[in-house]
């Protein structure tokens, strides 16, 4: 069998969870994303077997073959990079995490208008700016916000952000804080935005402290991956 120590560490990873949303005191509901990245399909098996619904990939290519070699009906997120040529892809995942600019937006607008369907996305914010991370800036959050309502084809949902890796606490409240602020603008611009997502394996509980309702779990569920 598999990961036979997932269900051992999900049920860990959920009291942590729990008793962060005691302290953080913003009343979120958080769903646990299974990022599968590097691992093969039968981490998603292993993980849907746990109990996990919600599965992210960072590549299209790495994420299609694990969809057709399974029957389980996960949702599927996109939490990487999507090149813009790849677009057509997103009919498979119930989520883009990773909506990273206006020119992203416009391709995956266009799609969505072809095909006569509306794509399920969050805005990707980069708070403080690091260099080797996508993302919006907080300078061009509400000018984003206000053109996007025009985009009929992208349902706005929410917000993701990634801290860096190495950050303390104090640069973790900040930049979690930040994703906030950018969800509200959303809120404020007219979306339905209700999702926040933020955290990974080594800053998930503080996420949720601010108020993260998606986190995005890999190592701290499937141990280390290969490179």
């Amino acid at each position: 069998m598999p990961f036979p120590d997932l269900p051992e560490r999900l049920r860990e990873v959920r009291a942590q969870i729990e008793a962060a949303q005691r302290r953080g005191g913003h009343g979120q509901t958080v769903t646990i994303v299974a990022v599968t990245k590097t691992h093969g399909a039968d981490a998603v098996q292993a993980a849907w077997d746990a109990g996990l619904r919600d599965v992210g990939e960072n590549r299209v290519q790495e994420a299609l073959p694990k969809m057709d070699a399974l029957s389980v009906p996960v949702r599927w997120h996109l939490i990487g990079h999507l090149q813009r040529n790849k677009v057509k892809a997103l009919d498979r995942f119930a989520l883009l995490q990773s909506l990273d600019s206006g020119r992203l937006a416009d391709a995956v607008n266009a799609h969505a208008d072809a095909a006569g369907h509306t794509i399920d996305a969050l805005i990707q914010v980069n708070v403080v700016g690091e260099e080797t991370k996508g993302g919006f800036p907080p300078s061009e959050w509400r000018q984003e916000a206000e053109r996007l309502l025009s985009l009929r084809g992208i349902h706005v949902r929410g917000v993701m952000t990634m801290a860096p890796f190495d950050a303390d606490e104090r640069t973790l409240r900040t930049v979690f804080a930040g994703a906030r602020e950018a969800r509200d603008i959303m809120r404020e611009a007219g979306h339905d935005a209700t999702e926040l997502s933020m955290g990974m394996s080594n800053d998930f509980e503080v996420a949720v402290e601010e108020g993260a309702t998606f986190v995005r779990l890999g190592t701290i569920l499937f141990g280390a991956r290969s490179a």
